[in-house]
């Protein structure tokens, strides 16, 4: 079935674009592109020419998860089968193509209010490197796996599956974990190409995202982040730790518009068939000081930082 086949960019309402330009080339190691464009920038990981669009709105929040299908026949296809399912979508002109850097997009939005930008044909600069903001071991793990995964809001699994299956995603329940009242906190992930999965939901309802990942190629990359981490006095959410579902080794830290990045190493592919987790391998311990039970960067925490 035709479907969307990765997390290309993502478009980032921010309160403070300098904030945000230090840290995602200082911490991060994202390379900066500007274009002379007022309260805008772009981040870079790899040829692409963004992965991330810092918006400055004020919003510190998502502004848009950009979805990529293979090509024009793929995009047309989407589009047939979100009127016949009657979802509400609009074909973006090609000035706003333009803008997004693209061939063709259509806006819509998930069951949760989760701004979505489909597209095809992203442009490609082969002939610019990617130079990162700061030294790194081997760069960022992308690829035909796209840029990372994401956490983001959810108000009910059951018109979460149905959306995402509509869009050619497979997923289902990953991870059941008790709660300190003995009901159980269920975990729903999406993948689309090898990347274990690509949209993750089940938690975080103050804002549209929780949690961003970008993936390391090297292990030194994620101890030295870690190390540059602590160094700053960024608070860390989440302790270092690997996970069950995708493996991967990564510690989760607050970023200046108030939620999470995850950094990470080590994934292992999407499997073949289903399977559920009560847990992590290992690690993964929670700083409540810093985060609350929904996984919400506390504003106590950011203010410590500042």
């Amino acid at each position: 079935m035709t479907g969307v086949t990765e997390l290309g960019y993502m478009r980032l309402g921010v309160s403070s674009l300098a904030r945000w330009k230090e840290y995602a080339t200082e911490i991060l190691g994202f390379e900066l592109a500007e274009e002379g464009e007022p309260r805008r920038c772009y981040l870079r990981m790899d040829s692409w020419h963004h992965r991330y669009i810092l918006e400055e709105d004020g919003s510190d929040d998502l502004n848009a998860l950009g979805l990529r299908v293979a090509g024009p026949e793929e995009f047309a296809e989407m589009h047939r089968r979100l009127v016949e399912a009657g979802v509400l979508h609009e074909i973006g002109s090609r000035a706003l193509a333009r803008d997004r850097h693209v061939l063709e997009l259509m806006t819509l939005e998930d069951p949760n209010g989760n701004p979505i930008e489909l597209f095809h044909g992203p442009h490609v600069q082969y002939g610019k490197p990617f130079h990162p903001g700061r030294r790194m071991y081997g760069g960022f793990a992308t690829g035909t796996a796209g840029m990372g995964h994401c956490l983001i809001r959810n108000f009910g699994l059951d018109a979460t599956y149905k959306f995402y299956r509509l869009l050619g995603m497979r997923g289902g329940i990953q991870y059941q974990s008790p709660r300190p009242d003995g009901s159980i906190n269920e975990f729903m992930f999406f993948d689309c190409n090898d990347r274990q999965h690509t949209l993750g939901f089940g938690i975080g309802e103050k804002k549209r995202i929780n949690h961003v990942m970008m993936e390391a190629k090297s292990f030194d990359d994620l101890a030295f982040t870690y190390n540059l981490v602590k160094a700053r006095q960024i608070p860390i959410g989440i302790d270092l730790g690997r996970h069950a579902n995708d493996h991967l080794y990564s510690f989760y830290f607050a970023n200046p518009s108030g939620w999470m990045c995850e950094y990470a190493w080590g994934s292992r592919p999407a499997l073949a068939q289903s399977e559920y987790y009560d847990g992590d391998v290992y690690g993964h311990d929670h700083q409540d000081a810093v985060i609350d039970e929904q996984w919400d960067v506390r504003a106590s925490a950011l203010r410590a930082a500042e």
